[in-house]
């Protein structure tokens, strides 16, 4: 079998098809991360800045804490004060979702009383963020991120 020669033109070839591949996978790389990132969590984050640590110490002084949980396609909050009691919140709203993009996100209808809601959720295996916001009794707003791991 003759060797053929590898001409300049060949090299050339070679050399250009190589970088527009990669450029190609950069292009559907670069599209596919602005097209499902769900984008800013605040319009002006100094303005947001100014009333953090006003918000957090309000929060804080609540002593509020959330316990989640998922089985069967139910997942369940339940708030609980400092010493264990559970703990009524005046609004509750959950937005869950994938920490990378916003095409799965859902708000369910929690239904529960005495501090332990409930919602029919049906989460594919994975990693899943949930934005927990509430209003205390007194008009605190409580808000908390939890990060649920669905096992498959």
């Amino acid at each position: 079998m003759a060797e053929k020669e590898l001409t300049g033109r060949k090299v050339l070839a070679i050399t250009v098809s190589a970088f527009a591949v990669i450029i190609g996978v950069n292009l559907v790389m670069a599209f596919k991360a602005i097209s499902t990132f769900p984008g800013l969590e605040v319009r002006n984050g100094y303005v947001a800045s100014q009333t953090f640590n006003d918000r957090l110490k309000a929060q804080q002084a609540l002593g509020w804490m959330v316990h989640t949980g998922y089985a069967d396609g139910e997942l369940t909050l339940t708030f609980r004060s400092r010493d264990g009691a559970r703990v009524v919140p005046r609004d509750l709203s959950v937005l869950i979702g994938r920490t990378t993009e916003s095409n799965d996100d859902i708000r369910p209808d929690f239904t529960g009383q005495a501090g332990r809601y409930a919602a029919r959720v049906s989460l594919d295996r994975g990693k899943w963020m949930m934005l927990v916001q509430a209003t205390a009794a007194d008009g605190t707003d409580f808000r908390q991120r939890l990060d649920l791991f669905v096992k498959g």
